[in-house]
């Protein structure tokens, strides 16, 4: 497995059964909990002019992390149940994912918030369908890999594992117009496929000419503004490269972030203490949320803030090498690539290295549906964790013994 480089410089014996699952349990309760502070912080003026309540996102946050936080517990803990009924759910939970999507776009189902028609009322249930296909292609691939065995060789085998990622991500993107989130399902998909492909030469050849291609595509659309969404994304490009320029439309957001982020200094001015926040800075508790942290928690917050993803995301990665068999350990490599990406576009976003994107910050910016579908896959990593063995023989991709 691709893991096996950094395995020789990270052998770790494991003192006990559920070492793993208790690292991994700790880290999602700090970031929730830091979340939940900030998220408090950052909208607590808004809430109390829009909503008349100061509380308002804070509560409705704070009460799915818990009710969530309490089904991982008890479905990975006390009435524990095995990954592997997802082997026979994944294909249709990618039907499910297309069926949403589709009813999103040409349905009255369907529902518009913001100027973006990405989400779906079913009976008062509000959630975007895009989320759900991220779980798809992380529970999908990995059985095109392992139904595949010792005949996943070569490029074709790694392009029909791409194929659940390149189905969701192209209906993300043509039923949602959610650009974004497309590019994190690809990514997702990409990541699994590429730890468990032998040889990547070719594999990285077909990538770079598909990712090329769309590339063109995309900026081709923008650039004729043809009222399908591609006008805005080249004004996001053009408000990217001299946000200055529009300052009074697009550009406002991110340079209000920016001043947030270079007012913090070291320490920051305190948490609550955001001016930012106060109005300047729009929907400050979605993505441009790391702006208010490094505002008010300075560098500090935001090193704090990147130490504890990367706990996170080095516990998945031990997981993911230790785990019982291919399909866990495939899986939680895509949930690692999910956080990664997610949390590396987000930042990108609130410092201007990338266009606008519209990515959450995974914990803490505000969002049930993220929330959500992203503590299934904790529960899906934490699942997998429980079965880890201490002091288990290495294995390769395959199963056999190695070392």
């Amino acid at each position: 497995m691709r893991f096996s480089s950094l395995q020789k410089q990270f052998h770790v014996l494991q003192s006990g059964k559920d070492e793993y699952y208790y690292d991994i349990l700790a880290m999602i309760i700090l970031l929730i909990g830091f979340g939940l502070v900030m998220l408090y912080s950052t909208s607590s003026y808004t809430a109390g002019i829009q909503r008349h309540d100061d509380m308002y996102y804070f509560r409705r946050q704070g009460l799915i992390c818990l009710g969530m936080l309490a089904g991982i517990v008890i479905f990975t803990k006390i009435f524990p149940v095995d990954y592997h009924i997802l082997e026979r759910l994944a294909f249709g939970i990618n039907i499910a994912a297309l069926v949403l999507m589709l009813l999103v776009r040409f349905t009255a189902l369907g529902l518009e918030l913001n100027g973006a028609r990405r989400w779906i009322d079913l009976g008062g249930i509000t959630f975007q369908p895009s989320e759900l296909s991220k779980i798809a292609v992380l529970t999908y691939t990995p059985v095109l890999i392992k139904k595949m065995g010792r005949h996943y060789k070569g490029v074709k085998a790694a392009v029909t594992a791409m194929v659940p990622a390149l189905v969701q991500a192209a209906a993300t993107y043509l039923l949602t117009r959610n650009l974004s989130t497309a590019i994190i399902i690809f990514l997702i998909g990409l990541a699994i496929v590429f730890v468990a492909h032998p040889k990547t030469l070719g594999f990285l050849i077909f990538v770079g000419g598909v990712l090329a291609f769309a590339a063109m595509a995309v900026l081709q659309v923008a650039a004729a503004g043809n009222g399908s969404g591609g006008s805005f994304r080249f004004m996001r490009i053009k408000v990217w490269l001299n946000p200055e320029l529009y300052a009074s439309s697009g550009g406002y957001q991110i340079l209000q972030g920016l001043y947030a982020l270079g007012s913090g200094g070291f320490l920051g001015k305190g948490l609550g203490n955001s001016t930012q926040k106060l109005g300047a800075l729009p929907e400050a508790q979605n993505d441009m949320i790391f702006s208010i942290i490094c505002e008010e928690l300075g560098i500090l917050g935001a090193v704090i803030v990147l130490i504890l993803f990367g706990a996170l995301l080095y516990r998945l990665f031990f997981v993911a090498e230790n785990a019982p068999d291919l399909y866990g350990s495939l899986m939680v490599v895509g949930i690692f690539a999910h956080i990664a990406s997610q949390v590396i576009l987000n930042i990108a976003v609130a410092l201007n290295l990338i266009p606008t994107t519209g990515v959450t910050l995974p914990f803490i910016s505000y969002g049930g549906t993220s929330i959500v579908f992203l503590m299934i896959e904790m529960a899906i990593a934490l699942s997998v964790a429980r079965r880890i063995r201490p002091h288990k023989r290495k294995r390769d991709l395959w199963g056999e013994v190695v070392g």
